[in-house]
């Protein structure tokens, strides 16, 4: 089953993300910031994601330091950012995702994205 960590501090967009991705069959975890999500991913007892959904504006730290500190530890998990800004497209960290999808109620171009980038 592919993991998925979600990092989104909306608590009610994080739980629609985590339970329509556990129903079409993948493992979540989630984080509220990107300091929570740095944590994650450096904790060896908890086994790595295969994909990272990344907020971009987020209190502690947004998704764009933690984009950064992503790409410094070479981790090469593939990340979307998924953001209601569509301004962010053109931050070169953002530019160096794997993808970048603006939020909408609609979740087929998000979930679109994690196929292509992992499949089921």
């Amino acid at each position: 089953m592919k993991r998925i960590l979600v990092v989104e501090d909306d608590r009610n967009i994080r739980e629609l993300l985590r339970q329509e991705l556990h129903d079409d069959g993948y493992m979540i975890t989630t984080a509220s910031n990107g300091k929570e999500a740095l944590s994650a991913l450096k904790n060896k007892d908890q086994e790595k994601p295969d994909l990272i959904i990344l907020d971009l504006r987020m209190p502690k730290m947004d998704g764009l330091e933690a984009m950064g500190h992503i790409l410094k530890s070479k981790n090469e998990t593939p990340v979307i950012i998924h953001t209601a800004y569509a301004s962010y497209k053109d931050d070169a960290l953002a530019m160096a995702a794997d993808a970048f999808v603006v939020k909408s109620h609609d979740l087929t171009k998000l979930k679109g994205v994690i196929f292509e980038l992992i499949g089921k």
